[in-house]
Parts: C-alpha cells; structure tokens; sequence
C-alpha cells in the first residue's frame, strides 16, 4: 500500500507544469459540466489544447489529433447549448431513443475493432483493444455530452473503469489514480443529470395536471 501511494504522490510531485495544468483544467472543466455551467466549454478548450501539446511534445501525433477533434466537439457544443435553447433557461437534457443507443453504440465499436485490428496493430500497440476501446467510446461520450444526453455519463464511466482497471494491471498508478478521479467525477455526473432532468420534468407534468383541471370544466 505504501508503494502505490508513493507512486502517486511520485506522479504528482515529478509532473511538470503543463502536466499539472492538464490535471486542474480536467478535473474543473468536468464539474462545471457536472454542474452543466457553459464555462465548461472554454475551460473545456483550454484543457484539450494543453493536452494536444503534451501529446504531441511525446510524439503521440494520433492522440494529439484527436484532441482536434474534441476541440471542435466542444465549441460546436458551445454554440448549441446557447442557440438552441430557445426561451429555455437551458438546454434540456435528453435520453437517447433505443434505436440511437443501437446506432451509437454500434458504430463506436464497429470503430473500436477496425482500429484495434488495423492501426493499432500496425503501430505494434502493447494493448491495440484496450487502447481502441477507450479512444472511441470516449469519442462517443463527448458527442453525447455535448448534445446533452444522459447516456454521456454512463459511456464515461465505462470508459474510465477500464482506463483504471487496465493501468493498475501495467502498474502504473499514477494514471490509474488520475482516471479514478475522473470516473468518480463521471458517477457523479451521471447522478446529477439524471436529478436535474426529473425535476425538470416535474414541473410541467404538474401544469399540464392544473390546465387539465381548468378545462374540464368547459368540455361538453
């Protein structure tokens, strides 16, 4: 036990500035999203672009790439919080119909196998799967998250188990700790989405009980 919180406590005091800005703007960006704040968005696209520097200074192009990506997921995002809330306080959060579920899930792991059998085996990947699963399915979150599904927070809390399940098999607890962090910060997402859209709809089934009640009245 000592040796896994020396590990830890390792991570934290060797990482560098960047590293340790990359940690901050994560864990902050997450609980404004949490907390469904449009703040999230800028520090969201901070975030990813300290963490395209540090993936491209290790020579990680393809991880630095895919930061491109979630920059333009984020402020796409941005703008669709804001626009298309209409005379909403916000944008309303919604579920997937089963069939979206179907097409989502589908295609991320559809993704998942081509790159794992493909791209990762030609770049000779220690763990092609693990690593294919993780990119794409948290492809898949962010694009939920943005649009404002439910399901966003479930899919990253799948997604960072396995991160925290596959570094602690390779030892590596620094990582595996930073993941847990954001898995716990993905449950808690999950716990307050799901309370904000209840009582979101609370409210209107109430009013459509009271115009009810004031209509009958008049039918014949």
């Amino acid at each position: 036990m000592n040796g896994i919180v020396h590990n830890i406590w390792q991570g934290v005091a060797t990482a560098s500035p960047l590293d340790q800005a990359n940690l901050v703007l994560g864990i902050v960006g997450v609980w404004l999203m949490i907390r469904r704040s449009l703040w999230a968005f800028p520090i969201g696209l901070v975030a990813v672009t300290v963490q395209g520097v540090l993936f491209w200074r290790s020579h990680f192009p393809a991880d630095a790439a895919l930061q491109v990506f979630y920059f333009w997921m984020l402020a796409w995002g941005w703008r669709h919080w804001v626009r298309d809330k209409g005379e909403a306080p916000e944008l309303p959060i919604t579920r997937l119909t089963t069939r979206a579920r179907l097409i989502t899930f589908g295609l991320a792991g559809a993704a998942t196998a081509v790159w794992a059998l493909t791209v990762g085996k030609w770049m000779g990947a220690a763990m092609p799967w693990r690593d294919a699963f993780i990119a794409w399915f948290s492809v898949a979150a962010q694009l939920l998250q943005v649009r404002k599904n439910l399901e966003n927070w479930p899919l990253w809390v799948v997604v960072n188990l396995a991160a925290v399940v596959s570094y602690w098999s390779a030892e590596l607890a620094y990582t595996a700790f930073l993941y847990a962090i954001y898995l716990v910060l993905g449950a808690l997402g999950w716990i307050e989405w799901a309370r904000a859209m209840k009582g979101a709809a609370t409210p209107s089934s109430r009013l459509d009980q009271r115009d009810e009640g004031v209509a009958s009245p008049t039918k014949p």
